[in-house]
């Protein structure tokens, strides 16, 4: 068997005159949780559901679990678990109960429902509200029920469409551990979020904007390949240091954390650029010191530069 589960090559759809997504191509390896990155609006939900088989595209191609998405998407549908950001499941209707009621969906015999029950009700933590009202539940403990049900049928791969959005940050934290555990033991995953943080929990990540791919690659690939270098400082006059900065045409980003001034730039040195800048305007630094470029950085800077291209 092939060791990509998914393969996009080209993927286009159109609704009318709105062109959601223009040209998705990506590879997925079987094992890994691979996650789509983009802002809302992008086309991370509208490509999911096309590699589900819910959506036809009307470009490119593509296959899921060795299946093509358009010729036999029910084939597809009954190998894949999938999740949404909203809470799909019946809120009058009890965590037991809606387990029982998607293990029928999927087919499980009756034996095998009741063992697969218990299973997701330990690893999942619900053990202690399966009688408990499913719409009574906080968002953190939905998104639980919800993740169990994909699951019960135990399927080589997951689709995970901004599953985080809205949960508390615990909650999230304690959702990707989950995740984790899911692709250690074999389940690949394929994650849509616009969380940064999130993106360097995946293996590889696909940068999706305006319905295209921008970069593909582990979170250290994506970085390095952006050339940023990246440094902190605290200024006095913290609002004009951000517009000088700005106005550099060094520089690539400016933003303010509190009181500190994060200040990115491309294949140059973020400190020099940042002192020079300041010290010619009179303004005075205080600590200044080289950081760490991360994912949202990278993402940013792409973001930045296609709009000003299109523009």
């Amino acid at each position: 068997m092939s060791d990509d589960i998914i393969v996009a090559e080209g993927l286009a759809r159109s609704f009318g005159e709105l062109v959601a997504v223009r040209d998705v191509s990506f590879r997925v390896r079987r094992g890994e949780i691979f996650g789509v990155l983009g802002p809302n609006g992008a086309g991370k939900s509208t490509t999911i559901r096309m590699l589900c088989g819910i959506l036809d595209p009307t470009g490119g191609r593509g296959t899921v679990v060795g299946h093509d998405i358009a010729k036999e998407p029910e084939a597809i549908k009954a190998r894949i678990g999938y999740m949404t950001q909203r809470f799909s499941l019946y809120e009058d209707l009890s965590v037991r109960e809606n387990l029982d009621f998607y293990a029928g969906i999927y087919g499980l015999s009756r034996a095998r429902r009741t063992a697969r029950i218990d299973e997701v009700l330990d690893r999942t933590g619900l053990r202690a509200r399966t009688k408990q009202l499913s719409g009574t539940l906080s968002g953190g403990w939905k998104q639980r029920v919800a993740l169990a049900c994909a699951t019960l049928h135990e399927p080589p791969l997951l689709f995970l469409d901004e599953p985080t959005a809205g949960v508390d940050p615990v909650s999230r934290r304690d959702f990707w551990e989950q995740i984790h555990r899911l692709a250690a033991a074999g389940t690949t995953v394929l994650v849509t979020t616009h969380y940064m943080d999130e993106a360097e929990r995946c293996h590889r990540l696909s940068f999706i904007f305006r319905g295209a791919v921008l970069d593909v690659g582990t979170p250290d690939e994506i970085v390095e390949r952006r050339g940023l270098d990246v440094c902190e400082m605290r200024v006095d006059e913290a609002t004009r240091a951000a517009d000088l900065l700005r106005a550099a045409p060094e520089v690539d980003e400016v933003a303010h954390y509190g009181h500190v001034i994060r200040v990115s730039v491309r294949n140059a040195d973020a400190v020099a650029v940042a002192r020079r800048t300041l010290d010619a305007a009179g303004l005075a630094i205080g600590r200044c010191e080289r950081a760490r470029a991360t994912v949202e950085d990278a993402f940013v800077s792409m973001v930045r530069e296609e709009g000003a291209a299109r523009a």
